[in-house]
């Protein structure tokens, strides 16, 4: 049904009528100005050509409904009315608009801004009427502008990116349009509109700052300093490019000790100085975590890349300030270069590699990777995968190598050592899956293997009534932190029937550097009726401290020392201090890997209780280890 109304001007009354077709003509038209609107709002944070193609659908829409009121109003009342109309529209459009809109006269001089220019100006609407639009630009804009305004006098829609200087002074980054406005067939101005961008170019950086930069230290982040380093690597030719990878040693138990915030305030510390000196092309970067990379691109050398990481070291020497107090910490560092691999990320793997290697070896020191270990690396994993089916298709066994007192000659005890009987390899050596097995974690099930089985064969030559002597099991510091380790052995004396006073279990200096948790944990295990010794003894870091105050029955004096006894004075010296020192605290020593008679000769001079070692008898399988007990 057609909609009918009534229009008046100066008194006269015109009746017009709307057909269902001009309402549906208007429902578009405002459908394209909401739309126009949608995609606008959608596109804030997108490209700035976007938002000049949602501007322009937007206004596009308003013109397009004004004009299809214009058109039907005009064929049912008379031109005169239809113009009246169209003018209210277009003035509503422009004032109540949220876009910054301005009318420009031909010569670009103000005719009327809406409420939003002069919000975004600071101008207020009467202080620019007459006033010239490009007095406003930045110097730098100016010409552009008016070419594209040249280009509007011409009948063409215009778009560009300019600086608008606000009434305060500080500048406007303003994504403009520019509309040809039309008199019959001449253009007689232009209809700007609006937007500004600053706040969206502040986000976009802010959002690239949090992509490539780390938020905490400020340095760049992994995926920035990738980037550089391809980029650097691409056009280095034959320049020597030199990268470092390095960590903060013990870095975890500084923030279990003293809480992340405080690890945080010592990492923004470190990271200053790591950065102090670079220059250039150089870049120092936060990987992850406590993990650092710098890259050295002026360089000459290996020899001048191991000085600058010497030069790294040197400066954690001074004391952080921490709370008011002085605080020390050291780093260990992994070299590469780019002498092999021109690809950031396999340079970045190798001096991974080194740094891992530097913390296998006792921190607080650099290492430069060697080609070398390539080949190694992939043996390593190898072997690993091949270690963990090895435990769960049971293919380790036992050697047990008997430990004697020296004036008797009488077997006192016997160390139950692990052995690998690799499928394809043979016999592994213990040097070899010993140290991967602790790296990868693997050792607790393997000395829980080796704990059970031991005791278990003790107690079957017990049965057998045979000589009944204590059997050593060595602890790793895995096994040494778990907190149910005392359970887990009751748990395997009970089941293998084994009395604990047939147990001794062997720990190395480095465990008991925790004081507190190593005499807990030793006095749970002593109670339990096993005798605890200390293996490796002269080797460690701990304080011999530790001698007088935990439950320890007896040292085992390092071979290292043993072996040169006879060409060595200073090893002379230090086992003959040993012996004397522990015979004081009262207790047993005994020394490992006596060889020839000579070292016998002297041990015994010196008064040491046991020995063990080829000299009297390798390790052997349990079946040449009964006839020993049965000769005993």
């Amino acid at each position: 049904m057609p909609v009918t109304g009534i229009a008046s001007r100066d008194g006269r009354r015109a009746v017009y009528r709307l057909s269902p077709r001009t309402v549906w003509m208007a429902v578009i038209g405002i459908g394209a100005a909401v739309a126009g609107w949608i995609i606008f709002a959608d596109r804030l944070l997108s490209p700035l050509y976007a938002t000049g193609a949602s501007i322009a659908v937007c206004i596009g829409g308003f013109i397009g409904m004004a004009l299809l009121l214009k058109q039907q109003y005009a064929h049912r009342s008379g031109q005169i009315y239809a113009s009246d109309l169209s003018a209210q529209i277009a003035q509503s459009i422009i004032t109540y608009s949220p876009f910054p809109m301005a009318v420009l006269d031909h010569e670009g001089r103000f005719v009327t801004i809406n409420d939003a220019s002069s919000q975004l100006m600071g101008y207020r609407r009467g202080e620019l009427m007459g006033e010239d639009f490009f007095t406003l630009l930045d110097n730098g804009n100016r010409q552009s502008v008016l070419e594209k305004l040249e280009l509007v006098k011409q009948g063409a829609m215009q778009q560009t990116l300019t600086t608008i200087i606000h009434k305060t002074g500080f500048p406007l980054e303003i994504q403009l349009v520019l509309l040809p406005l039309s008199e019959g067939n001449n253009v007689t101005g232009a209809l700007a509109i609006g937007q500004d961008i600053s706040d969206r170019k502040r986000n976009n950086e802010r959002i690239r700052y949090m992509a490539y930069y780390d938020d905490m230290t400020g340095l760049p982040n992994r995926r920035m300093f990738m980037m550089h380093f391809n980029e650097v690597l691409e056009r280095a030719g034959d320049r020597f490019i030199g990268m470092l990878y390095l960590d903060i040693d013990q870095f975890k138990l500084i923030n279990d000790s003293f809480g992340r915030e405080f690890g945080d305030m010592l990492l923004l510390q470190v990271a200053e100085r790591f950065t102090r000196g670079l220059s250039g092309e150089d870049m120092g970067a936060r990987m992850e975590g406590d993990e650092f990379a710098i890259m050295f691109v002026s360089l000459h050398s290996e020899k001048e890349l191991v000085e600058k990481a010497r030069a790294l070291l040197t400066t954690l020497e001074e004391p952080f300030e921490m709370q008011g107090f002085p605080f020390h910490v050291t780093a260990s560092i992994g070299m590469a270069t780019n002498c092999k691999d021109c690809d950031a990320g396999s340079i970045i793997k190798k001096a991974d590699m080194a740094l891992g290697r530097v913390k296998e070896q006792g921190r607080n020191d650099i290492l430069l990777y060697s080609e070398d270990w390539n080949n190694s690396s992939l043996e390593r994993l190898t072997l690993q995968h091949e270690l963990k089916q090895g435990i769960q298709r049971n293919e380790f066994f036992l050697h047990y190598q008997p430990q004697y007192h020296l004036s008797t000659g009488k077997v006192v005890g016997l160390e139950a050592l692990v052995r690998w009987q690799h499928p394809d390899r043979g016999l592994v050596p213990p040097g070899q899956f010993i140290p991967l097995a602790e790296e990868s974690g693997m050792i607790v099930q393997l000395g829980e293997w080796v704990l059970e089985e031991a005791c278990r064969q003790n107690k079957r030559w017990q049965d057998d009534g045979l000589l009944a002597v204590p059997v050593s099991v060595n602890l790793s510091i895995r096994q040494f932190m778990q907190q149910n380790l005392k359970d887990k052995i009751a748990t395997i004396l009970r089941e293998t029937g084994l009395s604990p006073q047939y147990l001794e279990l062997e720990i190395t200096e480095t465990m008991t550097m925790d004081v507190q948790y190593a005499t807990q944990c030793l006095l749970e295990l002593t109670r339990l009726g096993v005798s605890i010794s200390i293996d490796d003894f002269g080797t460690g870091y701990s304080s011999l401290n530790y001698l007088k105050n935990l439950p320890i029955g007896r040292l085992k004096i390092d071979r290292s020392f043993v072996r040169d006894i006879q060409q060595d004075p200073g090893d002379a010296a230090i086992v003959a201090a040993i012996i004397a020192m522990a015979h004081n605290l009262n207790l047993q020593v005994i020394a490992e890997g006596v060889e020839t008679e000579e070292q016998m000769n002297f041990l015994k001079q010196h008064a040491c209780d046991e020995i063990q070692g080829y000299f009297w008898s390798p390790p052997l399988p349990s079946e040449q280890i009964t006839q020993i007990l049965v000769r005993n």
